[in-house]
């Protein structure tokens, strides 16, 4: 008999439901399920939180900006080191900004916060976020009268502004009132809200026109704090100006991405992810322990199959190959049953609203989910890897039978 007609045989032959012993079937199914089950709740889990982290990365890519240069030195950056920039970057967007922390009034209630004045018309080029806060706002009008404000929804909601249309802003410049130096308050009329679903974004950035920090600060015009940068490929845009500003001249500029600004969370989330794969892969592993047990019980059961099989001509390598074989295609359909769960449960997140997110919490109400080929293949593989180690050593047992002693003893 060829040796691929023998191992389909046995192949066939050990996977029906014995009768005779119906546990060592339970315990296949078993196996089977649960090689199931692991790899689905992998690919599940692996994909929500790839939607996370997705959806975490492109609103701080947005509220932290791609990229962003920051003065190192007292005296600012200069306009003539931005129309350098600009001239070399022409692909780029930059919007330079000025900012102060603040302390806002309203009513007796205080609540502090970050106020950023810019450029109102470059700003909401590079910010959709701001950019939908000001709908129906006519930004000329905006930019004509400097002591506007653009506020976040949990700025709002901390003072219980309501339909309010001004606040009272209290800066860290002093001024001699009397005997005295208190600090400097000015009034602001609020002409927008914007929303990103991050909650500090939310509470604490403030938007203003650029003139009228340079009225408080008594700033000269041509001077900012840092200016936002829009860049499509951050990371190697990063690099080239930084090596740009090597060679135009300015009185100390440095220049950050995103990523950077975030990277304790971000390496937070990585660590979380990988942690949760390790965990469930476990679960896999554990369900392969059912191949493990219920090829072993087939070897016990069968061994004077296996005896007389060895004594008709047949060789250790097509036994061996016949159980491997066998737990593979226990293993292997687990997966595929795995991989078309999850692909099911992945769709029925996608269509019905069947879990919703606390907004104020993770910034987002509907459950993102994202599955990266990367973490796809990684599931098939170690999961594949789990199957062909559980396989391998009941296959090796089974070769191992002493037929003679078998068949002289039964």
């Amino acid at each position: 008999m060829p040796s691929t007609s023998l191992v389909a045989f046995l192949v066939r032959r050990y996977l029906r439901f014995d009768k005779t012993q119906p546990f060592i079937s339970i315990t296949a199914i078993l196996a089977f399920l649960g090689v199931g089950v692991g790899v689905m709740v992998l690919i599940v889990a692996m994909a929500i939180m790839n939607g996370m982290n997705a959806e975490f990365e492109k609103k701080l890519f947005v509220m932290n900006y791609p990229l962003t240069l920051y003065a190192t030195s007292y005296y600012g950056i200069e306009q003539k080191t931005l129309n350098a920039l600009e001239q070399c970057f022409p692909h780029l967007r930059f919007s330079p900004y000025l900012q102060s922390q603040v302390v806002a009034r309203f009513n007796g209630m205080l609540s502090g916060g970050m106020l950023f004045g810019v450029d109102i018309q470059k700003e909401v080029q590079i910010n959709d976020i701001l950019k939908k806060g000001l709908e129906g706002v006519n930004l000329q009008a905006f930019k004509q009268t400097p002591f506007n404000l653009v506020a976040g929804k949990g700025f709002k909601e901390s003072l219980l502004l309501g339909n309010t249309r001004s606040v009272d802003l209290f800066f860290t410049k002093l001024e001699p009132t009397g005997f005295v130096l208190s600090p400097t308050m000015k009034r602001f009329s609020l002409k927008g809200f914007f929303e990103s679903g991050l909650k500090a974004y939310d509470g604490s950035y403030l938007y203003t026109n650029i003139e009228a920090l340079q009225a408080i600060r008594d700033l000269p015009e041509g001077v900012y704090d840092g200016v936002h940068i829009y860049s499509k490929h951050p990371m190697q845009d990063m690099e080239k100006i930084k090596q740009a500003l090597k060679k135009i001249p300015n009185n100390g500029v440095d220049i950050e991405g995103w990523w950077q600004q975030n990277g304790n969370f971000f390496s937070a989330m990585a660590l979380e992810k990988r942690a949760l794969f390790i965990v469930l892969m476990l679960i896999i592993l554990m369900a392969s322990l059912n191949i493990i047990s219920s090829l072993l019980m087939v070897v016990m059961n069968r061994r004077k199959e296996i005896a007389l099989l060895l004594s008709l001509g047949a060789t250790t390598k097509e036994i061996q190959k016949s159980f491997f074989t066998l737990g593979s295609v226990i293993g292997v359909g687990g997966i595929v049953l795995g991989v078309l769960l999850a692909f099911l449960v992945l769709w029925v997140l996608a269509t019905f609203p069947i879990i919703s997110l606390p907004a104020d919490v993770y910034g987002i109400d509907k459950l993102p989910l994202d599955l990266s080929a990367v973490d796809f293949f990684s599931t098939l593989i170690g999961a594949l890897v789990i199957v062909a180690l559980s396989s391998h050593y009941p296959a090796r047992k089974a070769a191992s039978v002493d037929a003679l002693s078998i068949l002289r003893n039964e």
